[in-house]
């Protein structure tokens, strides 16, 4: 057992490896690590070689989410290859997980995690099912042989670019061949060198990361733009959750990307691709926080039916009505806040109470809600009102909050440090319903501002518990879902879904989270004029969100690089 510690990785020192210990191969996979990702010479492909690309330089780093690392061993390795992974908790900033990926870090226990991964995978990949997908030549049987072999360094060369999403140059490529060679000479074995390879490609920065160049517009010195290669891959993040293919690889090194008319042609491929609908589910999962489900309990004395099972059906329910309304034809985005039409299976249809007419409890039925069912869009599902619920009540505070800053774009400060909460469950407050017991929040003047705030559209949503479950009474009194927001008066969900749906900080909240996802970063000053026009084209388009995507993946703009990000000296590449 040997010990490297070449420092922490992280996506701001993208160059550095992790501090770990693990067997005595692990030195090897480090042997150049220190210029893994920051420079490149003459790209070592098998693609025709183009003139010298320009110089660019490193603006962001993003750490893969893990449903973009599954994405990328399964278009490289095959849908066989099992990724068995324990993925380090993803940090949500400005209300966006896509935002905390760009300070995510990777500690030493992660890293033994990824290492581990990358040697079942490439395992996996060599075996007899599997390994025509990455040995595409024949390899010298003779270990001797294997330092020089033009083979080796095809397969390398070719799996390393799928994975790092542009072509390995030769800081890159020299070292993992001479790694292969080494443990093909010491095992006796080449399929071992090659393994070590690709456990290489597997723990690299250059994989683990989202590592976006930037290079100068030409004729305008101090104006920088992503690089074709970094265009390539936000346009497949954003569209496909996945890295990019092949094709979209090849326009990136002909540099088709740098033209409108290449963009739009490879962003018209992709959006005609059935995968397009991961990208919509990607975007959702985080502009919704489903992830939140992860750490989710409730109370079981309180809600006996809610299970695991029943969290990871409430979640795909409210992704598969998502993708309902927003992949229709001419879809209207905000008809998510009114639709009655679901989907369900076994474990929700009791949550709902609703009959159930499939055979198997694995099956998804569409269902559609009667009027009195009260039901509204994913403001009603057992997501919503789950997640933003206590473990053994409702909150319509914690909905309110949740409603204005996932919805809306407006943030609720945080209650002072010194707020007494014991007044809310306390003997002497003795109302039956929540809306009687949070009179005392909006009598005191140092909540009065937030609770008049989030408690109104919270109120509206009381007719249903912790879980989602459809109720009329509290305690034995009834439940009043009436109150006044931001000027309307509104009667339940249904009128909360149809303010949502009127409101226009809705859709320009929408648009913002969009482009945030995509850029990885909260808006700046400068991004606003750009923000704004795209608000304006998204209600030109009838809210219609793939069309939204389209705007921002076909747009030379949505490529810009901010001052922000290029004053300060770079690496160079």
């Amino acid at each position: 057992m040997k010990t490297v510690d070449p420092g922490l990785m992280t996506s701001n020192h993208v160059a550095r490896c992790a501090a770990i210990s693990l067997v005595a191969l692990v030195p090897a996979l480090f042997a150049g690590c220190a210029s893994d990702s920051i420079e490149a010479g003459a790209p070592t492909t098998a693609i025709t070689a183009q003139p010298a690309p320009p110089p660019t330089r490193i603006v962001a780093a993003r750490r893969l989410t893990e449903s973009q690392y599954r994405s990328a061993i399964k278009d490289v390795f095959g849908p066989d290859v099992i990724v068995n992974v324990r993925f380090e908790p993803e940090v949500r900033s400005d209300s966006l997980l896509a935002i905390g990926a760009d300070t995510a870090t990777i500690s030493a226990n992660g890293f033994e995690g990824y290492f581990a991964a990358a040697r079942s995978i490439s395992q996996q990949a060599l075996t007899e099912a599997n390994r025509s997908r990455v040995v595409t030549c024949a390899l010298p049987s003779e270990p001797a042989k294997v330092r020089n072999d033009p083979c080796l360094k095809q397969i390398v060369s070719e799996v390393g670019t799928q994975l790092f999403r542009r072509p390995i140059d030769a800081q890159m490529l020299t070292p993992r061949i001479a790694l292969a060679a080494d443990v093909a000479e010491q095992t006796g074995k080449v399929g071992s060198g090659l393994e070590s390879a690709l456990v290489s490609l597997l723990t690299a920065p250059d994989f683990l990361f989202r590592i976006e160049r930037a290079e100068v517009v030409r004729g305008a010195a101090e104006t920088w733009t992503l690089d074709p290669y970094s265009r390539a891959a936000r346009i497949s993040f954003l569209l496909w959750d996945a890295p990019p293919d092949r094709e979209l690889l090849a326009a990136a090194e002909n540099r088709d990307l740098m033209t409108e008319a290449g963009l739009k042609a490879q962003v018209d491929r992709l959006l005609a691709s059935p995968r397009v609908q991961q990208g919509v589910r990607a975007f959702f999962t985080d502009y919704l926080q489903l992830d939140r489900f992860d750490g989710l309990t409730k109370d079981a004395a309180q809600y006996p039916k809610f299970s695991p099972a029943v969290a990871a059906a409430a979640r795909e329910q409210t992704l598969r009505v998502v993708l309902a309304q927003v992949m229709r034809e001419n879809a209207d985005f905000r008809e998510i806040f009114t639709t009655r039409d679901t989907f369900i299976d076994r474990s929700l249809g009791a949550i709902y109470r609703v009959p159930y007419a499939a055979k198997t409890k694995d099956e998804w039925v569409a269902y559609t809600f009667d009027e009195e069912s009260g039901q509204s869009g994913v403001l009603t599902q057992v997501t919503f009102n789950s997640l933003f619920s206590h473990p053994a009540r409702s909150s319509p505070t914690k909905r309110g909050v949740a409603i204005n800053e996932i919805f809306r774009c407006v943030i609720v400060p945080q209650p002072p440090a010194d707020v007494d909460l014991s007044q809310l469950s306390s003997a002497a407050n003795t109302g039956k319903t929540v809306r009687d017991r949070l009179i005392f929040h909006r009598s005191e003047p140092m909540c009065s501002g937030c609770h008049m705030l989030t408690d109104p559209a919270g109120l509206a949503l009381e007719h249903f518990d912790g879980i989602g479950q459809h109720r009329l009474k509290e305690n034995g009194a009834v439940i009043d879902v009436s109150s006044d927001f931001f000027g309307s008066h509104i009667d339940g969900a249904r009128g909360l879904g149809e303010f949502l749906r009127n409101d226009p900080n809705v859709p320009a909240c929408l648009v913002n989270r969009l482009r945030s996802f995509d850029t990885g970063r909260a808006p700046a000053s400068e991004d606003q004029a750009a923000i704004d026009a795209m608000v304006q084209e998204f209600i030109s388009d009838g809210f219609n969100v793939i069309r939204a995507m389209a705007r921002l993946a076909a747009s030379p703009a949505s490529f810009a690089v901010p001052a922000s990000l290029t004053s300060a000296p770079g690496e160079r590449t």
